[in-house]
């Protein structure tokens, strides 16, 4: 029959292997987690950079194709004064209300 090793001593003889084996290993594993991590961070604020971007480019055409196709009605509402501006009677009745377009991207934004 052959001898009988404990448990614990197979463990006392593997823990310093292990030890040198798995520290490396488990190292270079945080080391490359953390880098993945870091460069999707960096990618998603380049990308959220691009549509804030593209957000405003589209935000000053809109204003620029209102500001031309109301370039005969600013001349005349310019004289009023803005207390005197009504809304009813700058519309014909059947016209919609256009919403305001306001060029608030990234304002009050902290990094």
């Amino acid at each position: 029959m052959p001898p009988v090793v404990p448990p614990f001593l197979i463990g006392l003889v593997a823990a310093p292997l292990a030890k040198r084996l798995f520290k490396p290993l488990m190292r270079g594993l945080v080391k490359t987690s953390v880098s993945i991590a870091m460069e999707v961070k960096r990618a998603t604020q380049e990308a959220g950079e691009n549509i804030q971007d593209l957000a405003a480019e589209v935000t000053a055409e809109m204003v620029a194709a209102q500001i031309a196709a109301g370039d005969g009605h600013g001349a005349a509402e310019s004289r009023i004064p803005n207390g005197a501006k009504g809304e009813s009677a700058a519309r014909p009745e059947g016209e919609a209300r256009t919403p305001k377009i306001r060029a608030t991207a990234g304002v009050g934004k902290t990094d």
